[in-house]
């Protein structure tokens, strides 16, 4: 199996290699000019870092190279890993269990993000630190849904409470945290709706989800976390305030970022939002789901070898 931060650098190969590209052809030269300049806005930007750690990395490169005009792109990429591990300070999310009551996760975000496989990912890496984990199917408006997540389930030899499509998805929720109860499953993972005929529906159903999980537990859910397709770059801000003015967010699960050049787009998200970041997906396998480090993050969109 791949190691931690090897599965992060191949997953963030393609904004990875964009940067590299571009720091590497910067400063062949021994002048800096306005076009270097130009040339390495224009990877930071186009890997969606936003203007605000765009400028940083840039004016900090560009100072360096006023005290050494031998700086290369090798340099730079530390100088931009060095920029990015600062704005990213307490970024990081952890999950941490309850010992008394099933801890209770409910992934949220529109449909595509890749809720429904998170899901199932996240169950499976519970299951290997040695948790008994259920999953619940309360994406109740798409049977299509319902099916994935008993398939997965399948696979990965999970528990599932599932309803039946069209049901109410806050009394399968219900049914879910009873059967993980009397079942003594320590860990509830609830799939939700992504799309209804009104946004306000959606934020009323999940609403009601929260409400007849606290008749069981005040607390639940523990941990509410929007996933988010990391392709859609900074788009995907505009969805994070929403949801987290609506419905209330305790994290973030950015996935699919094995197939983007706009892995910087979470910088944006959490400097905008400061919402911390749990996991990271990089592909289509339960391993491909990990949990997010900055050092990690950092140094494979930098394309710098891990430090440890």
């Amino acid at each position: 199996m791949l190691s931690l931060f090897r599965k992060f650098k191949e997953g963030l190969a393609k904004s990875a290699k964009g940067l590299a590209d571009k720091t590497h052809s910067i400063f062949r030269s021994q002048k800096l000019d306005a076009n270097s300049i130009d040339e390495l806005e224009e990877a930071l930007f186009s890997a969606d870092f936003g203007y605000e750690t765009t400028e940083e990395i840039v004016g900090e490169t560009a100072q360096a190279y006023k005290k050494d005009r031998t700086l290369r792109g090798q340099e730079v990429a530390s100088i931009g890993a060095a920029v990015l591990k600062r704005v990213l300070e307490g970024s990081e999310g952890v999950i941490e269990f309850k010992e008394d009551t099933p801890t209770v996760i409910c992934l949220i975000g529109v449909n595509g993000s890749g809720k429904t496989t998170t899901a199932a990912k996240l169950g499976s890496q519970c299951r290997e630190e040695g948790r008994k984990v259920l999953l619940a199917a309360c994406d109740t408006f798409r049977a299509a849904a319902i099916e994935q997540l008993k398939e997965w389930s399948n696979r990965l030899e999970l528990d599932i409470v599932a309803g039946q499509h069209g049901a109410d998805a806050a009394a399968v929720a219900f049914d879910a945290w009873q059967a993980a109860k009397s079942r003594d499953h320590d860990t509830l993972i609830i799939d939700t709706a992504g799309r209804l005929h009104t946004k306000s529906n959606l934020m009323d159903e999940l609403a009601k989800i929260r409400r007849v999980l606290r008749k069981h537990d005040e607390s639940a859910p523990h941990y509410s976390l929007l996933v988010v397709d990391g392709s859609l770059g900074s788009n995907s801000i505009e969805q994070a305030r929403v949801f987290n003015e609506k419905f209330g967010l305790d994290g973030l699960v950015v996935t699919k970022l094995d197939g983007t050049s706009r892995g910087g787009a979470l910088v944006g998200i959490y400097r905008e939002l400061k919402l911390p970041i749990y996991f990271l997906g990089f592909g289509e396998q339960p391993e491909d789901l990990q949990q997010y480090q900055i050092d990690n993050y950092v140094n494979a969109v930098f394309g710098l070898e891990d430090e440890n």
